[in-house]
């Protein structure tokens, strides 16, 4: 199943919307659009995760890799209001802090 991304940027903020499940197979696709938000100037990157009902192991490490990524590079990686389902599966792997999730 692909994924629905759009990317926005203003002067604070990158903006990464996300809709559709996130798996193995477009978890690249992910890493794709949150590199290019890196890539941006904004010292923020949101990741609005309202549209995605799943996101397995691999998504996961994805959002992780790239907010260690945005970390080193001085930015922010913020995973905002992610689906119930997917906020508990953050909390369960314990990475909810390090992804600065939002409700």
């Amino acid at each position: 199943m692909a994924l629905d991304i759009t990317t926005t940027t203003d002067a604070t903020a990158t903006c990464v919307s996300v809709a559709g499940e996130v798996d193995v197979s477009n978890a690249s696709e992910l890493r794709s659009a949150l590199e290019g938000a890196l890539a941006k100037d904004a010292p923020e990157i949101e990741v609005d995760m309202a549209q995605v009902p799943y996101i397995d192991s691999t998504g996961i490490g994805v959002l992780v890799g790239c907010a260690h990524t945005a970390k080193d590079a001085g930015k922010r990686l913020t995973i905002a209001r992610p689906q119930r389902n997917v906020s508990r599966v953050l909390g369960l792997l314990g990475v909810s802090d390090e992804l600065n999730v939002r409700e």
